[in-house]
């Protein structure tokens, strides 16, 4: 899947981040459960992935499962629980031949745990992999993500590490589950919802934000063209005037 040529190879997003959602919407449109939709959406996974290796992108965030998930039927976190065990082990050879690292974000404790385990391993396994990132929010949400970054943060001041003037971006952001990782260039929600549902609340604050109807197992190659090029017709200013951007 080489970059289309409706792209610029020269402005692909360095970090896309995906809001996965219309699973169960879209599976009662066909009359099925909703854990078929959540099914179908890995093959979405897998397409997008290969797309986002090919073209270029370094890091794709996927919100997998959120900590509000954990409130849904316990038949349908049962199953998504097994989806992502089976996800990760048919993967993992994949992976490694198309050079993609696997990172994760939130509170994986809270996770069964042979799906933690099987987690943690494809981690290690891909660890020196550097084409792509591909890192998966799983039991995350953005408020949580900023207490546990403030509790640390507070430690670290109690204990004389930091001091209170010391506190600045540069720290938030190492106290964040995403340490490491550039903040997203795109945040994509598919599903015709639009909002955020506490997903990358501070790393997103600049991302351009592309809403979508397309259900996330119709949203394959071409959808993820499209959303692409919106964000390249897009002029990004960060704060500053249009004329300030030209001018370089």
């Amino acid at each position: 899947m080489p970059v289309p040529l409706s792209l610029d190879p020269s402005y692909i997003p360095r970090h896309v981040a995906i809001i996965m959602d219309g699973n169960g919407r879209w599976a009662k449109r066909q009359h099925k459960p909703r854990l078929f939709g959540h099914k179908v959406g890995v093959d979405s996974v897998q397409e997008i992935v290969e797309c986002a290796g090919e073209w270029g992108i370094e890091v794709l965030t996927l919100y997998a499962f959120s900590t509000e998930n954990w409130k849904r039927p316990v038949d349908e976190v049962g199953g998504l629980m097994g989806l992502l065990k089976n996800y990760l082990q048919k993967e993992l050879s994949r992976m490694l031949k198309n050079n993609i690292r696997l990172t994760c974000i939130g509170n994986i404790q809270k996770l069964p745990g042979d799906v933690r385990e099987v987690l943690k391993a494809t981690v290690k396994e891909t660890a020196d992999n550097n084409k792509l990132t591909l890192n998966l929010a799983l039991s995350y949400g953005g408020r949580a993500e900023l207490i546990r970054g403030i509790q640390n943060i507070a430690d670290d001041v109690f204990s004389g590490k930091l001091s209170s003037a010391d506190i600045d971006e540069e720290c938030i952001n190492s106290h964040l589950y995403t340490a490491g990782l550039p903040d997203p260039d795109l945040l994509i929600r598919t599903g015709g919802e639009a909002r955020l549902s506490n997903f990358l609340l501070w790393q997103a604050s600049y991302a351009e934000i592309y809403f979508t109807d397309i259900m996330w197992p119709d949203f394959r190659e071409d959808a993820f063209m499209e959303a692409v090029a919106e964000y390249q017709s897009r002029e990004r200013r960060f704060g500053k005037t249009s004329a300030q951007i030209k001018s370089g």
